[in-house]
């Protein structure tokens, strides 16, 4: 072997190609580590940075320390203070928000009585065996609620390509108007007793005010003449059904003076009604007379009550609901102790959202009052929504 070939393999000036790509190699693992080095780094940097601002918000939520947390809303305790010791101050400095209150009262006139013990009564007024439950309940923030009813047909005719045309009749719209007229309580409790702090002064009130409201709307729905009251459907004037108009009920007789005979008149009294309102019919009648009612069988034999199969699920009666509002008069010769039709559609409850109570201890020492006034209407609002089972001959 000649030494000039010897000196171009052992390495001379230039390099073998394996010797570069060792050499690149090298130099991209050394950048590659700086550059994961800094980003931990920087990693580091921002997990620290995130501890610190989480403790800081930790220590900032923490309650302080030998203190103790408001239990109460303000107004409650505000409220409670006036009817316990007639002491104001709270209530006048109460903030109202809009979205808590609909309605302010001043000092002068009594105060709205706090959120809790409001849902409690409007609780209880729903869940009454009352018209209530059944009909339009609608809030309104003036005296009075107008109802707008078209109960007239709109003419119409055939028309052909060339003839001329006849002018229509023009459908003619009833305004009824229901007022507001003002349900009060007045409930009252020792001096003594306010001062107990173990007597639950809110809840006691809220039931008094609750049944006293509920009895009285309910008997007023039914039967109130619409003097300071509101106006009951059977208070309205009652024709046969053969012969009905509007602005009057109609009536279904029974045929026999104050029974009511066969189930034939059940189902007149059922098809008396027109076909748009039965979908959402219940039948009204007090105990008494569902518990004569409940024995009726047709032909065959076979109840025409039944039961509810769940629980809460009302009695139906030829397939339709049963109400038992026991304002509802008992048979007799003439009365009308069955009312049938969709009331939702038929009767309509006007009341506005506020209730005030006003407390009085100089009227009745040593007790004190608790006058509480709501303003509340109803009348009938669609005359052909109602029907009514007369125990008479004709």
């Amino acid at each position: 072997m000649t030494t000039p070939e010897t000196e171009s393999r052992t390495g001379g000036a230039l390099s073998s190609p394996a010797e570069e790509l060792r050499t690149a190699i090298s130099g991209f693992v050394a950048e590659f580590k700086d550059f994961s080095t800094g980003i931990s780094a920087a990693l580091q940097k921002q997990d620290d940075r995130m501890n610190k601002l989480d403790r800081k918000t930790m220590m900032m939520n923490r309650p302080a320390l030998a203190m103790g947390a408001e239990v109460e809303a303000p107004h409650q305790k505000a409220f409670a203070a006036y009817l316990r010791s007639g002491e104001d101050d709270g209530l006048r400095t109460l903030a109202l928000e809009g979205k808590g209150m609909s309605t302010a009262v001043s000092g002068d006139g009594g105060y709205l009585v706090d959120p809790q013990t409001s849902d409690t009564i409007k609780s209880t007024l729903s869940t009454t065996a009352s018209i209530r439950a059944i009909a339009n309940v609608v809030n309104v923030d003036a005296t009075s609620y107008d109802v707008l009813v078209d109960h007239t047909e709109m003419g119409a005719g055939w028309a052909t390509e060339t003839a001329s045309q006849d002018e229509t009749d023009t459908p003619v719209i009833d305004r009824i108007t229901i007022p507001l007229h003002e349900l009060s309580a007045l409930p009252k409790a020792s001096q003594r007793l306010l001062d107990d702090s173990a007597f639950d002064i809110e809840g006691w009130l809220a039931q008094r005010i609750a049944d006293k409201f509920a009895r009285s709307e309910a008997a007023a729905f039914v039967n109130g003449d619409g003097v300071d009251k509101p106006k009951g459907i059977l208070s309205y004037p009652s024709v046969d059904n053969d012969v009905w108009t509007w602005g009057n009920i109609g009536y279904v007789p029974t045929g026999v003076n104050g029974e009511l005979g066969e189930t034939d008149a059940m189902i007149d009294l059922v098809y008396a009604l027109g076909a748009e309102y039965r979908a959402g019919a219940v039948f009204v009648m007090n105990s008494r007379t569902a518990g004569s009612v409940r024995k009726l069988k047709d032909a065959d034999g076979r109840f025409l009550w039944s039961d509810g199969l769940a629980s809460g699920e009302p009695a139906r009666l030829l397939g339709y609901p049963v109400l038992i509002a026991e304002d509802m008069p008992d048979a007799g010769d003439g009365t009308t102790p069955i009312a049938f039709g969709d009331f939702n559609a038929g009767y309509t409850v006007a009341e506005r959202p506020d209730l005030r109570v006003l407390r009085d201890p100089f009227s009745a020492k040593p007790h004190v009052l608790f006058y509480a006034t709501k303003r509340v209407g109803g009348a009938v609002s669609d005359f052909a929504a109602i029907k009514l089972l007369k125990f008479a001959v004709a």
